[in-house]
Order: C-alpha cells, then structure tokens, then sequence
C-alpha cells in the first residue's frame, strides 16, 4: 500500500529525495509535520463542510480553506510517505 501511494503522490516527493548532499535529520521534524498536517488538513476540511453546510454563497470562504486543505495534505504525504532526506529538505535542514 505504502509503495502504491508513494509512486501516486511520486510528483511530490521525487524533487525533495533528490540529492547527494549531506543532510541533518531531527526524528522529532517527522513528528511534527504529521502534526502539522493533521491541523491544517481538519481546518480545511472543517471549513469546507460549514460552507457546504450552511450553503453560503461567497466563494471566498473557499480560498484560505483549500489552501490550508492543500498544506495539510502535502504535509501528511511528506511527514508519512517521504524518506528522512524530504523531510530534512522541508525543514531546511541541508
């Protein structure tokens, strides 16, 4: 399962596991972008459902929502699927 969904979110993780250089890894830095990931992607999300919810008609609502939607999910994608270089290059740590 882990091998299917890393060949499907491969467009994300492939630039960050490129490299030769040497890199600094914190195991907590994983941690906490799964954390990370976790309370952007339920904002989002929980935005989303009040607007459906509460059929509200300006759009506007939607914007910060998706775009804390879309944080959130490539910080789960990465602090999850991606090996310990992808998360050193998130964090800076080259």
């Amino acid at each position: 399962m882990k091998t299917l969904l890393r060949s499907l979110f491969s467009f994300v993780l492939t630039p960050l596991e490129k490299g030769e250089e040497e890199f600094h890894h914190n195991p907590l830095g994983r941690k906490i972008l799964i954390v990370i990931g976790v309370l952007f992607s339920g904002l989002g999300s929980g935005v989303i459902f009040i607007y459906f919810t509460l059929a509200l008609e300006d759009i506007a609502y939607l914007i910060p929502s998706l775009v804390f939607l879309t944080v959130g999910v490539l910080c789960l994608v990465i602090g999850s699927l991606g090996n310990d270089r992808a998360v050193a290059k998130i964090w800076g740590n080259r």
